[in-house]
């Protein structure tokens, strides 16, 4: 069938001429000034809606479980909207890009996010927000090392702000102390997270300038689906763990939960990181951090201190000094 205006058969009617429209719209929207600076900040609010959602979530499914759902469902979110933009599936990129690619999303997204999940079930969300902070400095470590980026004095000092705020807002005063085993457990865990995600974004960065950031993280949502699956195959307690996540009301958390914070906040995500440094963006993203204690007080009525309100301040004047090139 000949590609033009013809229309294929879809549903709603749409034909090639939409896909092209809506390809034109997403280009337009590459030569806005600071695009990387507000996808970062996109990214970082969407993230911290759906953590609220997994830590509901992790109370009756098992990290490994979340991570597995999350990242099938990212990846038929992300499939379909390659399709619908008329981009390729799979191109014909260089072996070396995909295997990068490929051991991005291992690294960054089915180790990470099962970290991730580990130690938000261990420390919950307020303890885990300060060993989040570890992030930018393992962004901006590694990208001083690896691919030799620099940042300014002025983005230097919005870095100390987000990551002073962060501390700020973070302070848990609490009778309820977890024991010192566990609390070095998810910590640890949580800490090494955010290196695995410092490092998966980092190793494929110099190779985002010349691919759709769309198609880079469908490949490394692949490898990072396929890797979870492969190992559950040989885990023992596999039924287990794989049960909850076919119960409503697992689907009814875990689904918006996936949604907006591996399909949206990902795809938002890896665009931040495309168009402008990862250490900026990296500190930006930092702001997830704020969001979710925000969220925390609209949802979980949890209280605003006039700590908490000082941070939020802090966090957005580091935010606006980030945000000029260097």
């Amino acid at each position: 069938m000949a590609r033009g205006n013809a229309f294929i058969d879809l549903p709603f009617g749409l034909c090639y001429k939409d896909f092209s429209m809506l390809t034109e719209f997403f280009n337009s929207m590459q030569s806005l000034p600071h695009l990387g600076e507000a996808l970062s900040l996109v990214s970082a609010l969407l993230w911290a809606f759906s953590v609220i959602l997994f830590r509901i979530g992790g109370k009756n499914v098992h990290a490994l479980g979340m991570n597995l759902f999350k990242n099938v469902l990212s990846l038929a979110f992300l499939f379909l909207t390659l399709i619908v933009l008329g981009q390729p599936v799979w191109p014909a990129l260089p072996w070396s890009h995909y295997v990068l690619f490929i051991a991005s999303g291992i690294i960054g997204i089915a180790v990470s996010d099962t970290l991730f999940f580990l130690a938000l079930n261990i420390l919950g969300a307020e303890l885990l927000a300060i060993v989040d902070c570890s992030y930018s400095p393992f962004v901006i470590g590694l990208s001083f090392l690896f691919i030799g980026e620099r940042m300014n004095g002025r983005q230097s000092l919005g870095v100390v702000l987000i990551i002073l705020a962060v501390f700020l807002i973070t302070q848990k005063k609490s009778d309820a102390l977890l024991p010192r085993k566990l609390l070095l457990t998810g910590i640890g865990l949580g800490v090494l997270s955010m290196f695995t995600t410092a490092a998966g974004i980092v190793m494929v960065k110099p190779l985002l300038g010349g691919t759709s950031f769309l198609l880079a993280s469908f490949i490394r949502m692949v490898g990072g689906a396929l890797s979870i699956a492969a190992f559950l195959s040989f885990h023992p307690k596999r039924k287990a763990i794989l049960e909850p996540l076919v119960r409503l009301e697992n689907i009814k958390i875990l689904v918006p939960a996936s949604f907006l914070g591996s399909y949206l906040s990902l795809v938002i995500w890896m665009g931040g990181m495309k168009y402008t440094q990862a250490s900026v963006a990296s500190a930006i993203n930092q702001l997830n951090t704020i969001f979710i204690f925000i969220l925390a007080a609209i949802f979980l009525k949890e209280r605003i201190t006039p700590l908490k309100l000082a941070a939020v301040i802090f966090a957005f004047a580091g935010a606006f000094l980030v945000s000029f090139p260097v």
